[in-house]
């Protein structure tokens, strides 16, 4: 006769467990997109591109950085760069992998604010040159990117995933 009640009870228990996992779930993804939000330290004086070599605490506006899920950054003069090695992972940081990559910086070009690099928008082609000459122009948002397109006789707008090893090419 109690059997309402029994069922009652039972997904009630399966609900309080399922609403644990959820709530679990949650805060791990907030840490997760936390962690990739956090902007990365100031590089020091000695710090050095893999790529190219240069010191890049000179070159600040263009500075870009990818985090790794054990806290250690790679840092970059620009953006170019940063791909290049996201390219070539197996040369630049042999004892690394794509799967050990938390997050990926690029500053954004009129705030100058790190930005999320896996989201931003580059311009390439522009008569804006970084400090390794022609350079992807990152943008946090894609009106800016446009304007700027327009403004600099940018000859495309891309996102990270069509960052080849061509396009990387054509700015040589």
């Amino acid at each position: 006769m109690d059997r309402p009640l029994e069922k009652a009870k039972t997904w009630g228990a399966v609900l309080r467990r399922l609403l644990l996992v959820v709530v679990a779930a949650l805060a791990v993804f907030h840490a997760a997109a936390f962690a990739a939000e956090k902007p990365p330290p100031a590089p020091g004086e000695k710090e050095k591109c893999p790529v190219c070599g240069m010191f890049v605490a000179k070159y600040k506006d263009f500075l870009s950085a990818v985090r790794f899920r054990d806290g250690a950054h790679a840092w970059f003069d620009g953006p170019k760069d940063l791909f290049r090695y996201l390219h070539g992972m197996e040369r630049y940081a042999p004892a690394r992998r794509p799967e050990d990559l938390e997050a990926v910086f690029v500053k954004d070009y009129y705030s100058l604010e790190f930005i999320d690099g896996r989201t931003a928008f580059y311009v390439t082609g522009s008569d804006v040159y970084g400090p390794m000459g022609k350079e992807l122009v990152p943008f946090g948002r894609e009106k800016d990117a446009r304007q700027f397109l327009k403004d600099h006789k940018g000859k495309s707008l891309i996102r990270f995933g069509e960052v080849t090893k061509d396009v990387l090419e054509a700015l040589e």
